[in-house]
């Protein structure tokens, strides 16, 4: 006697517990797990940079722009761990309907099981199992009794096993599932735990601004400083450039009239392979630095001076102390020049294309010199907040262009 429902929902709970999970849930649970391994590193980072920026100066610019990367990090953190915990929910909300149904289950295969063995012992009409054969009319009734004994005692041998199964299964399952629920238990912990580290993060972050506010004046004066300085450097850029333009242009004036001359082709210039070459890396490039960024590219409000709005031509990347700053593709040194409030820039071509580092110290490059992928240039020199920060630019010609969309995510 076989029960196809049985074996259907045992071949269910495989699949379910098995299959689903395996592939679908905990592949995702997976990669919450390995982004939360990601972030914590990228705080054990931003923790060091803060450490840093407050052995140098406490309550600075720098201390808050690190902590405000700190406080989002830690906000990311947070809600990666309710993630797990909305997974973990879904696997105790499936794996109780999967115990629901397998104990209903097996209560069922025992009310068959006990009729099967009340529905034997009426058909005999004997107690005793010789007397129920020996009371057969004839030969032939003998041997069916026999037969029918026998598919009753498989159906019943069946019948057992299936019901062992299903409670093994069920077992499993229960087991499993109070497996998930300490998982859980400790996750909720560790959301508790870190959303107090977050109050702590909030409270230091009131503590920082309302003493940068009482400082307003040296503010001030210091983007006023800076902003003198970002044009100075604004107009290098722009100067190199246009003398790159121009040369480029001769260049290729000389390949026209040579190859017009001795009747040929004229061929792509380097700079030209190079562009098309540095454009097909978008959004793979390498970061020049580890850390954060601390200014984005475009128009952005002042972490602290009401109704100052700053622009940014590039991205400021905060990083650590001694940090190595390595060229992001292949190119040719343009410029390497020294500009007060910001510390030494080096303008890299790659064609049309130009990366510009700045705020750098100890440079290990000269202008003219070839230079390669991942290739140090320099280090991050330290202002006089105690900052460790990389000024990050990208331009095609004098176009300014947002690095983050050209950097590896």
């Amino acid at each position: 006697m076989r029960h196809p429902k049985i074996y259907l929902i045992l071949l269910l709970v495989g699949l379910l517990s098995g299959a689903f999970h395996s592939s679908y849930a905990q592949k995702t649970k997976s990669q919450l797990q390995k982004e939360k391994q990601q972030n914590l590193l990228k705080i054990l980072e931003t923790e060091k940079i803060i450490t840093e920026t407050a052995q140098e100066k406490n309550n600075s610019l720098g201390e808050l722009t690190a902590l405000n990367q700190r406080i989002r990090q830690q906000e990311t953190l947070i809600q990666s761990i309710k993630n797990e915990i909305s997974f973990l929910d879904t696997d105790i909300d499936e794996n109780n309907q999967i115990i629901h149904a397998l104990q209903e289950d097996v209560n069922k295969l025992k009310e068959e099981y006990a009729s099967m063995l009340f529905s034997a012992q009426k058909a005999s009409g004997k107690a005793d199992k010789l007397m129920f054969l020996f009371s057969s009319k004839n030969f032939d009734q003998l041997l069916m009794r026999l037969k029918y004994m026998e598919q009753y005692g498989n159906a019943r041998k069946e019948q057992a096993e299936a019901i062992t199964k299903v409670q093994q299964v069920l077992g499993e399952q229960v087991q499993q599932t109070e497996i998930i629920k300490g998982n859980k238990s400790k996750l909720l912990n560790e959301e508790l735990r870190e959303s107090d580290n977050l109050s702590g993060l909030k409270q230091k972050k009131k503590e920082i601004v309302k003493s940068l506010e009482k400082e307003e004046k040296r503010l001030r004066k210091d983007l006023e400083e800076t902003k003198k300085a970002v044009a100075v450097l604004d107009k290098l850029i722009n100067d190199i450039i246009r003398e790159e333009i121009e040369r480029a242009a001769r260049e290729a004036r000389e390949r026209e009239a040579k190859a017009k001359a001795n009747k040929k082709v004229v061929e792509a210039a380097p700079s030209v392979v190079l562009s098309s070459s540095f454009e097909e890396n978008r959004s793979k490039f390498p970061w020049p630095v580890s850390g954060f960024v601390s200014q984005k590219f475009g128009r952005q409000d002042h972490p602290v001076l009401k109704g100052i709005v700053l622009q940014n031509d590039g991205i400021n990347i905060q990083t650590k102390q001694e940090e190595k700053v390595k060229c992001i593709f292949e190119g040719e040194v343009r410029a390497v020049a020294f500009i007060p409030s910001i510390g030494t820039s080096v303008i890299i071509s790659h064609g049309e294309y130009f990366t510009v580092y700045s705020g750098l110290k100890e440079v290990v490059v000269k202008k003219g010199q070839k230079v390669a992928l991942n290739q140090e240039i320099g280090q991050v020199h330290i202002n006089t907040d105690g900052v460790s920060e990389l000024r990050f630019q990208i331009r095609k010609n004098t176009v300014a262009l947002d690095p983050q969309a050209w950097l590896k995510n």
